[in-house]
This record gives structure tokens, sequence and C-alpha cells, in this order.
């Protein structure tokens, strides 16, 4: 009997060890997934973040990645932002963080980069957030480039939130 109580506290023990090193899960929402492309990007990306895997629900726009740990799971949305994706989550210790470099105030011309530009759908929805900003007057935004410029005299973290807000991670060239 003595056995029997041990090895059972000895299962709950494994399992319990188990438990505190559970997998990190994170939801990322908000992110542009327009085509297949968009998805096996995100794929990609992910796939050379060990520890880590991401399933892409191209339809509500979100990303919800597994990892084996916290400092996992931001690495994985490190690299979604160096891959141009952006997106919100609503863990307070897990979130795509602001390096784009923008400062508050009027500009006449930006140069981005580092966006996920992919087609013509990508590349749409990059020229309807840039024209949602105040001010903007033109840009050079073509698919299949990551880098554009935008015109005209605007605000230029304005400009980077709206791109924020359509999914698209960005960074000031300088």
């Amino acid at each position: 009997m003595k056995t029997l109580q041990m090895l059972a506290f000895g299962v709950l023990v494994l399992a319990g060890g188990r438990a505190s090193a559970a997998d990190t899960k994170v939801e990322l929402k908000g992110t542009h997934l327009c085509c297949g492309q968009c998805v096996t990007a995100v794929g990609a990306i992910i796939k050379k973040v060990d520890g880590a895997s991401a399933k892409c629900d191209q339809k509500a726009g979100t990303v919800t990645i597994t990892a084996k740990d916290n400092a996992t799971a931001q690495a994985a949305l490190d690299a979604l932002a160096a891959g141009g994706f952006h997106g919100t989550t609503d863990n307070k210790d897990l979130k795509i963080k602001d390096d784009s470099g923008a400062t508050k105030g009027k500009v006449k011309t930006l140069t981005l980069e580092g966006v996920h530009n992919c087609c013509g759908q990508c590349n749409k929805a990059i020229v309807a957030a840039v024209g949602k900003v105040a001010g903007t007057t033109g840009n050079t935004a073509k698919a299949k480039n990551d880098s554009f410029d935008v015109t005209g005299e605007f605000d230029a973290e304005e400009l980077v939130k709206a791109l924020n807000a359509a999914g698209y991670h960005v960074k000031v060239k300088k």
C-alpha cells in the first residue's frame, strides 16, 4: 500500500512539473493575412524560431503562437515584426514592440522599410492605410517591395500607427 501511495505521489509530482513547464500561447490579432503567401511567410518566419510554432487563421487575421516559454513566444513576435507583420495581443508581457523609430510631429517625406508586401492585395491595404492619414499626398508603395516613401505634410507617428492598425510593421529608414 505504501509503495502504491509513493508511486501515485510521484506521478502527481511529475504531472505538476510538466504543468508548470506548459507551453505559452499568445494570439496576435489584426495581422494582415490577405493571401496564402502571407500565411506561408508567417510560417517560414516562425519556423526559424526554435521552440515556437504558429497557426494562422487567414479569415480572422490572427496568428496563434505556441512556444516553450514566454521568452520564446516574445522571440516569435519579434521575428514576425522583423518580417513586416503587426498585430496586438491581450497579454501584458508579450507584445509587438514599437521600434519603428517614428517621432511625433509633422514631416514632408518619410521612407519606411521592412513591410510585408507580397502581392497586390497587400499593396492595396498599405496604400489605403497611408491614405487615411491626414496630410499624406502620395506614396511609392509597390507590391513585392518592402520599402516605400510617403509624401505630404503629415505626422510620422500617426502614419506608423495607421499601418500597424492595418496589420503591418514598419521602420523609419534612417
